[in-house]
């Protein structure tokens, strides 16, 4: 057959081929091998593979697509595997107190050149903010202890800048490389939340203060853009969509309902001038996450209008812009009602558009928007404390010690969750679980509490060969 297909013909029969069929092709003969080598090729299955595998976001350096594609699938199944040869386990210390939170400050890109890093920062109550280095296992860099412990903190890895605000209010700007601080700005009151909100326009800083007002500043230099009196005399939350142009105000357990606003209504305000905001129709809010796979998606937990039983609503926003103003679109497209035997929920997270994760108790349960119950898992013995969830796999940490890593399958209608392994921390002589839990690429870390009151991180680096 091969002496009257041409190249063109061989290439449009292969791009239907799946990874392991081209390999398969590939040792036929000399030309179905050049053929199957198409860079276009490996690429569209990169793309299929992974929806996020765009050029701009990932570092190809000297490989080719067919080389990031085998690397990236033996990353993925070793992280799907968990067999203790495939990663180095590492205890960082350092902190002198608890740590309160952590994010990475290196790129979630893939790259398989030698020149991957996975670097994260923490903040403690010791008044430090520190880098740490996963693949050496180091500490890079420690703060000055500051005036008041720190409490929160938002990278900007396109920046390399770490922003930390204390227990008083006190927001800084510090540089990723070296830890100098480069801004600051005040909030007359602490900040319930921080939101790192990287829009076309230039980088922006959204901070919650606890007097309920909605503060809006320019990165690096903390230039105050905006203030909105959102819930005055209540701590507000905020909760930024994936592409940053929506951003949900919202006071857990009150009879004040949700507010949303259009990011770009929040630049530049002048005082009389009111930003694009509308309010949801619901109250007793609990819990909200953004579906990662929709530009405007919201899915909110809240109670029923008779005050009862835990609703979880989602909505579809949209906007409609006249000359002088923009008009915020609101449509309402599930709703459904929790299983009264469900104990509410303490945590909530969205994956693809239509999987909806919540944590209750110990347990873990995955429903639709529709209130389809997908399945339930109970593998930690102690309430669960944090959720890491992206396109590949799901994380959990628990006071019992663990972390218990899932994998997603996609290759049905909803996307299946299969539990794989659980990576354990060190001694409960010494420790009293996991607090918090973080993802990358190569890595996992989380925070261990010890039970003198202090924490360390615990991380598991998995890694490629180059070659």
């Amino acid at each position: 057959m091969e002496p009257r297909l041409g190249l063109h013909e061989l290439l449009h029969i292969f791009s239907f081929l799946e990874a392991r069929d081209l390999l398969c092709a590939a040792q036929v003969d000399k030309v179905w091998n050049e053929a199957s080598r198409t860079k276009e090729l490996w690429r569209q299955l990169c793309l299929r593979r992974w929806s996020s595998c765009k050029a701009s976001q990932m570092t190809l350096g000297t490989q080719t697509w067919k080389q990031y594609y085998l690397r990236r699938s033996e990353l993925e199944f070793r992280m799907a595997s968990g067999r203790p040869e495939d990663f180095t386990c590492r205890a960082l210390a350092g902190h002198k107190g608890e740590i309160d939170d952590l994010a990475y400050i290196s790129t979630s890109e893939y790259r398989f050149d030698g020149q991957d890093k996975s670097v994260v920062c923490t903040v403690s109550s010791d008044g430090t903010v520190r880098a740490w280095d996963l693949h050496e296992g180091m500490e890079l860099w420690s703060s000055p202890v500051q005036s008041a412990a720190l409490v929160n903190l938002v990278t900007y890895p396109r920046l390399q800048l770490v922003v930390t605000v204390d227990e008083r209010g006190l927001i800084k700007v510090w540089e990723a490389e070296n830890g100098c601080e480069q801004a600051a700005f005040l909030l007359p009151m602490y900040s319930s939340t921080l939101e790192a909100c990287d829009i076309p326009e230039g980088p922006l800083l959204l901070a919650a203060c606890a007097e309920g007002a909605l503060y809006t500043l320019t990165v690096p230099w903390l230039q105050l853009l905006s203030r909105v009196n959102v819930f005055p005399g209540n701590p507000t939350s905020l909760l930024c969509s994936p592409d940053r142009q929506w951003v949900l105000a919202s006071t857990q357990n009150s009879d004040l309902s949700p507010e949303v606003f259009y990011t770009q209504s929040l630049l530049c305000r002048s005082e009389d001038e009111t930003p694009a905001s509308t309010t949801l129709p619901i109250w007793l809010t609990s819990r909200a996450c953004w579906a990662p796979d929709k530009a405007a998606r919201l899915m909110v937990m809240h109670r029923n209008d008779n005050g009862m039983q835990l609703v979880i609503t989602t909505y579809e926003l949209g906007t409609r812009k006249s000359r002088d103003r923009v008009e915020i679109l609101v449509r309402q497209i599930a709703s459904f009602l929790l299983p009264d035997t469900m104990m509410p929920p303490h945590l909530m997270k969205g994956h693809g558009s239509q999987v909806i994760l919540l944590v209750s108790g110990s347990e873990l349960v995955l429903f639709t928007i529709h209130g389809l119950q997908l399945v339930a898992f109970q593998d930690h013995q102690r309430p669960i404390t944090s959720m890491w969830v992206d396109q590949t796999r799901v994380i959990t940490s628990s006071f019992d010690l663990s972390l218990r890593v899932y994998m997603w399958n996609k290759e049905n209608k909803f996307p299946v969750l299969k539990s794989c392994y659980h990576l354990l921390g060190g001694s409960h002589r010494w420790a009293s679980g996991f607090t918090h839990v973080e993802s990358d690429s190569m890595s996992i870390v989380g925070v261990e509490a010890r039970n003198i009151g202090t924490s360390i991180l615990r991380s598991y680096y998995f890694q490629v060969q180059c070659g």
